[in-house]
């Protein structure tokens, strides 16, 4: 391959990094075709990009970033594919529903989310069990109305009772 195309194909790396929160390392070698396309399939149906790429030229896109990956430079031997998702949760939990299904493959080797960095496969539990944006935005938003449910619910408890007893006395 030209220096030319590889200097391409790491600033399209670069570009699709850039448009994703959360960068999942994982090994998908020993998957036939029937089941690597299945976790293509899921993967484009979660809305999470799946890429393989070459390990060096993985690294010079990572290198290039803005971001700090050097924690993952280490993980890239072997076969990478990338799985790309701006929700934190979703590759880890797509992971772990599709190895219900297959065996022990695909396998974490490592993940940036949130700006933390994850190694490991035994990562994987911690990483499914993070709360996306989203969630965490909705769990404030319900632990900010509980109270004012309570102010109501209690004002309307109260005018039943005024209703109840104002009723009796005037059927008296």
């Amino acid at each position: 391959m030209k220096k030319e195309d590889k200097s391409i194909i790491i600033e399209n790396i670069g570009n699709t990094l850039g448009e994703y929160a959360c960068v999942y390392l994982v090994q998908t070698a020993g998957l036939n075709a029937e089941k690597t396309s299945a976790l293509r399939r899921a993967c484009f149906k979660e809305g999470i990009k799946m890429l393989c790429v070459k390990n060096t030229l993985l690294k010079k896109a990572l290198e290039a970033s803005e971001i700090d990956y050097s924690e993952l430079y280490n993980l890239l031997h072997g076969e990478t594919t990338l799985m790309l998702s701006n929700v934190g949760n979703a590759p880890a939990k797509l992971i772990k529903k599709f190895r219900d299904k297959n065996d022990t493959l695909p396998m974490l080797k490592g993940a940036y989310v949130e700006e933390t960095i994850y190694v490991g496969e035994d990562q994987l539990d911690v990483l499914s069990n993070i709360k996306s944006k989203n969630e965490l935005i909705a769990d404030v938003i319900a632990l900010l109305q509980s109270p004012a449910k309570n102010v109501i619910s209690g004002l309307q408890s109260g005018a039943n009772k005024l209703h109840g007893i104002l009723e009796t006395l005037s059927n008296k």
